[in-house]
Order: structure tokens, then C-alpha cells, then sequence
């Protein structure tokens, strides 16, 4: 066992003794959006029994001081591309069109079943350690049923939430979902239990002959949400979005990454079919998908959540998420209020909707409100503290919304809990072999140089665009051509 696997009273086991959180400034994130001041949350089994001031509790129950801390639900990521992490930051300098490069068309194929586990072994640790306890796995590197099982052996390794989120971009998503032995995989690897989930993942490239409605009629037959990148220039469009509407594939289940080159008539339609958008800030500012879209959402009223789209590029943190958010939202007010000769005195997004979009706004987006989210009696044990004695940042603690979005960061989470049984304590986590993890993703990244070489291993981080019209479409299994980029 690695030595920062353990933390002091906690040994990572399955059993659940009741714990409760003392003290703290609690942030429910329920409809009202009450605010405890120096408040409890008790922990009984799997659910939490109650949430108030000086609240009596089972004999043997376990206390966590988090006086002079904040209280508040597990994040929840809705798209995160967890079998790439152990490529952590190798693209730091990548645009969109050089990471379709990379993985679409040069390399991806060269990822074993073993390397898709690695990255989603890192990712999972890496997303409780910044407490975020329910995260997507939109594992679009599955080329084969392989490589699906040890995604998802993965994932059961790691005492957190996930949803598998089905993807092949080295196949037809027509042809792929159609393979019986992608129906034997989910009989085999869902069962409907609380800790994992299923998604198909797949995008609409618009193609008027619309191909993609037998992977959409098949996902309707498994019972199965459907998540795509959409709205995404040189990739997706108004086009897919108009072609799901019209053959009645746009579900309230429905979530749509990115969405941030899309028209109001787009808007319009996701609005109307109760859909919702995931927001990945980083990713939008940084390499091109479009500008971060919260400002059009906000105004057509569409739900939100945050992601983080993969740590090849970006952090593994929410956090990260909400800060770049604002930013944006907020930065794209001002420009607009400026170029009219104007001033904003009162900004529209708040501190309050971004921690509510990486918290409730991810469990609404995945059909689990009833039962994580928020800190209320009944609900689902999720729960994250943070605090950090040692930090000078963690005091004063006025405003709790904005500390969370401005001033936090992945080190001050103190406390992780995952349906009741605590994951990570005293700022380190709970029953994970780190040293185990690392030897993995070793593994992989070895295995991808030698197989690149050493030459194109460090061009890799910065790909030339080849010849094979990548602007216009970067999916290699179909040969349709949009002209709404360059020209078909």
C-alpha cells in the first residue's frame, strides 16, 4: 500500500460508521440555497440523516471538525476524457485541430485496453482528490469491447461515481453500437447500481442522410442518454442539432458539449426539448471549440454544468472550471457593454450559479437530482470539505460562494465522501495505491514513445496539420464534408 493511501482513523475499508461534520459553513445547494453558518451534516450509512446546528448524533459516530471550513455537495464532472490522462499536459500548446490530429487521425489507434486503464485509473484518483465524487467518462478511445472492460475495471478500482459515457471515434457510431459485442458489454457491465452509469457518446456530423439514427435508435432501445459534442466549429453544427430535432432524437436526457458555435435557432431547440449543455471554459477559451457559451444559455434559459474535457491539455479540477467560467461570462459583458459605449455595474453570472453548475447542475444533467447534488436528509452522502489550516487563504471566510469560486483550490479540500465512506482525509487520500497509478501511466507513456519514437514523440507536442482536410471534418470514419467551414 502506497504510504499516502492512509489517513488517521480511516483505512479505506467498505464499512460506513456514522460520521458527521462539525461546525462548518454549510453551502446545501438545495432550491432554497440555504447557507448554514457553523452548522453539522451526520452521515448515517450511505445517506445523509440531517443538516443543522448542534445536531445529536448515534453513539460512535465519527467527528470531523470543519470549524473554520466550508461544507458543500461533491462536484460532479459531465465530460472528461479520463483515458488520456496519462498523457498529463502533453498538449499543453495544442489547438482543436491539432488534437483531432493526434488522436483522430495519427495516433489514438495506438492505445492498448492497458493504456485506456491507466488513464482512467489517474483520472479517477485525481478527480476525488479535488472532490469531485461523480465524473463522465466520455470514453470516446473504446476501439474495441477490450478496451471498454478495462475502462470500466478501472473505474471499479476507485471508491468514486462515474458514468461510462460509450465512444469510438475510430469507428462509425452507426456501426459500433449496432456490434453484438457492444450489447453483450452492457449486459455484462451494467446492472444498474449507484456507482456507475451509462451513456453512448457519439457526435452529429450533420450529414443530411443522417446516419447517426441507428446508434440514436439504439440508445433509445438500452434505455441509454446520449451526450455529444456539439456546437464545436470545423467539427459539429447547426446542422446535427436541426437533423436530431427533426427525427425526434433530442431527449430531456440529452447532454450537449460544448455548444458553443451554435445559432438561436439551435438554443431554441435545445431549450425546448429539455436538454442541457456541458460547459468546458478552459477547453473553449483555450483551443478553439468557440467562445464559452454560458452568456447565450443564461439567456435562453438552458441547464448548465461544468467539465473539465481532459487533462492532455487542462487541469483535473472543478474548481479551475468555475474560476475560467466567470471570467468569460464576465469578460464577454464587459466587452460588449464597452463596444456600445457602456459600463456594467452589476454583473449577471454569480458566484452562487457557477458552484451551483458544478454541483447540482451536474447531478440534474445526469438524472441523479433525486439523489446527490445537494447536502439535504435522504439524499446520497457526497459530501466535500474544505479546509485548510496551513493556507492563509482560508481566512477570512466571508462570502463561502465566492471563497469556493475565487479562492480554493485542490489542496484545500480536506474531506471526500462517496456514498457514506470517506475516500480522502486530513488532505490525503483514503485506500488508494498512488504508487501503483503512477507505475501504470508510466507504462503507457513508455509504450506510446516507443512506439511514436523519440522524434515524434516530441513533435507530437506540437502536430503539423496534415493533408486530409481536418478543418472541415475531423472524423475519419465518414467522408461527409460540411460547407459551413471551407467548403465540402
Amino acid at each position: 500500500m502506497d504510504t499516502a493511501s492512509r489517513a488517521d482513523g480511516f483505512d479505506g475499508s467498505t464499512a460506513r460508521t456514522p460520521l458527521v461534520f462539525r461546525g462548518g459553513t454549510v453551502l446545501t445547494m438545495d432550491d432554497r440555497s440555504t447557507v448554514h453558518r457553523q452548522a453539522d451534516v451526520l452521515i448515517v450509512g450511505e445517506r445523509i440523516e440531517a443538516v443543522g446546528p448542534s445536531l445529536a448524533v448515534p453513539e460512535g459516530t465519527t467527528e470531523i471538525d470543519a470549524r473554520g471550513g466550508i461544507v458543500m455537495p461533491g462536484m460532479i464532472d459531465t465530460h472528461r476524457h479520463m483515458w488520456q490522462t496519462a498523457m498529463r499536459g502533453y498538449g499543453a500548446d495544442w489547438t482543436l485541430t491539432q488534437y483531432f490530429v493526434w488522436y483522430y487521425l495519427e495516433h489514438g489507434r495506438h492505445f492498448r485496453p492497458e493504456d485506456v486503464y491507466a488513464g482512467n485509473l489517474l483520472s479517477a484518483i485525481e478527480a476525488l482528490d479535488a472532490g469531485v465524487t461523480t465524473t463522465v467518462d466520455w470514453s470516446h478511445g473504446l476501439q474495441t469491447v477490450q478496451h471498454a472492460d478495462a475502462a470500466v475495471d478501472a473505474l471499479e478500482e476507485v471508491p468514486g461515481r462515474f458514468v461510462l459515457a460509450y465512444g469510438n471515434i475510430q469507428a462509425a457510431p452507426w456501426e459500433w453500437s449496432a456490434a453484438p459485442e457492444f450489447r453483450d458489454f452492457v449486459e455484462r457491465r451494467f446492472r444498474g447500481g449507484d456507482m456507475l452509469g451509462f451513456q453512448m457518446a457519439f457526435d452529429v456530423t450533420g450529414d443530411p442522410a443522417f446516419p447517426e439514427r441507428a446508434a440514436f435508435e439504439v440508445a433509445r432501445e438500452l434505455g441509454a442518454p446520449v451526450t455529444t459534442h456539439a456546437g464545436v466549429w470545423g467539427a459539429t453544427n447547426d446542422d446535427g442539432i436541426r437533423l436530431m430535432h427533426e427525427h425526434g432524437f433530442m431527449d430531456p436526457g440529452t447532454v450537449y458539449v460544448h455548444a458553443a458555435t451554435l445559432g438561436a435557432d439551435s438554443y431554441h431547440r435545445i431549450a425546448a426539448t429539455g436538454g442541457s449543455v456541458s460547459v468546458s471554459t478552459e477547453s473553449e477559451q483555450s483551443c478553439g471549440q468557440g467562445y464559452p457559451p454560458t452568456w447565450a444559455l443564461r439567456a435562453h434559459g438552458i441547464p448548465v454544468s461544468l467539465s473539465m474535457d481532459t487533462s492532455v491539455w487542462w487541469s483535473g479540477d472543478l474548481f479551475s472550471a468555475m474560476r475560467a467560467t466567470l471570467g468569460a461570462d464576465r469578460a464577454r459583458e464587459h466587452l460588449e457593454a464597452h463596444a456600445g459605449g457602456d459600463t456594467v455595474t452589476h454583473v449577471h453570472l454569480r458566484a452562487e450559479q457557477v458552484v451551483r453548475w458544478a454541483t447540482r447542475g451536474g447531478a440534474k444533467a445526469l438524472g441523479l437530482d433525486d439523489r446527490v447534488g445537494s447536502l439535504e436528509a435522504g439524499k446520497k452522502a457526497d459530501v466535500v470539505l474544505i479546509r485548510n489550516d496551513h493556507s492563509p487563504v482560508m481566512f477570512p471566510l466571508i462570502n463561502p460562494y465566492g471563497h469556493i469560486a475565487f479562492q480554493a483550490q485542490r489542496a484545500d479540500v480536506h474531506t471526500v465522501v462517496v456514498d457514506g465512506r470517506v475516500v480522502k482525509h486530513d488532505h490525503r487520500l483514503v485506500g488508494i495505491d498512488l504508487a501503483r497509478a503512477r507505475r501504470t501511466a508510466e507504462a503507457t507513456v513508455e509504450h506510446l514513445r516507443g512506439r511514436l519514437g523519440p522524434e515524434a514523440w516530441e513533435h507530437g507536442m506540437n502536430p503539423d496539420v496534415p493533408e486530409t482536410k481536418i478543418l472541415d471534418n475531423p472524423y475519419t470514419y465518414t467522408g461527409y464534408r460540411s460547407a459551413t467551414t471551407h467548403g465540402g
